[in-house]
């Protein structure tokens, strides 16, 4: 699709010119950037949508959901680097939204096509997929709050601590993600639960349980937040836990179900 393929290019354009930047100056034009994921952004939301959203009907597979999945991470992370500092996760966005393109383009889709969902189903599904982006995010972040913590340790400074934001912005921007993203996961799980009758007879008892435990270690480290005040190492380990259950239960099931027991 030529829309796919556009959206690669400039996504991978969009990675070089961040790259090329922040060698030359840790100062990033941020606007620069924008202008060029914007369209990039566009032509990706397109193309998910036109392989959800077939002629032949609604494919809810893995890497069609995916691609959603990454296209609301993206946009979310646009949006947001308006105001706060949160640009520097593009270095790992834009690559990835490039890859699970090019693998959705070349590979497409075996999951079985249905005609319709009912409204209840479809909030169940926007709920899930904002809330496992909006976590995604927050993996990401811990990710990088981990790295730039070990930068500070071994006094291996350079230009990335001029590249990321102070390690106190981090942690408090990691929270808020944590605390949006927790509260959609719990109206995913509430929809889940009230509108899907037979967890087995659907395939979806191997997604509840991971998900109820990724709902359960998000709830844990954001309880150890508020009444004792953990962050640091503690944080990033409870948050990459959470997400390892979460993929676990999402990407883990739908892997299962499509490529191995197809």
């Amino acid at each position: 699709m030529l829309t796919a393929s556009a959206a690669i290019a400039l996504y991978i354009c969009a990675t070089l010119f961040q790259a090329l930047q922040l060698r030359k100056h840790p100062n990033l034009k941020l606007s620069s950037l924008q202008l060029i994921a914007a369209p990039a952004l566009a032509l990706h939301g397109y193309t998910s949508a036109h392989w959800i959203f077939s002629d032949a009907g609604l494919d809810f597979g893995l890497l069609p959901m995916t691609s959603a999945i990454i296209f609301t991470i993206n946009l979310i992370v646009l949006l947001s680097s308006l105001r706060k500092p949160v640009h520097s996760l593009f270095l790992i966005l834009f690559p990835l939204a490039a890859l699970i393109l090019a693998l959705t383009l070349l590979i497409g889709s075996s999951a079985p096509l249905r005609e319709t969902v009912s409204l209840p189903i479809g909030a169940h599904i926007f709920f899930s997929i904002v809330a496992y982006s909006l976590l995604t995010i927050a993996a990401f972040q811990a990710i990088f709050i981990a790295l730039q913590n070990w930068r500070l340790r071994h006094r291996h400074l350079g230009s990335w601590l001029q590249i990321v934001p102070p390690l106190q912005t981090m942690e408090a921007l990691l929270f808020e993600v944590l605390w949006a993203g927790f509260g959609l996961l719990t109206l995913s799980l509430i929809t889940g639960f009230l509108f899907f009758e037979d967890f087995f007879a659907q395939h979806l008892i191997h997604k509840t349980v991971f998900t109820l435990l990724a709902w359960l270690f998000y709830g844990i480290l954001l309880w150890g937040r508020h009444i004792k005040g953990w962050r640091g190492n503690t944080a990033i380990r409870w948050t990459l836990v959470g997400f390892s259950a979460m993929v676990l239960g999402y990407w883990g099931s739908k892997f299962v179900l499509e490529v191995m027991l197809h």
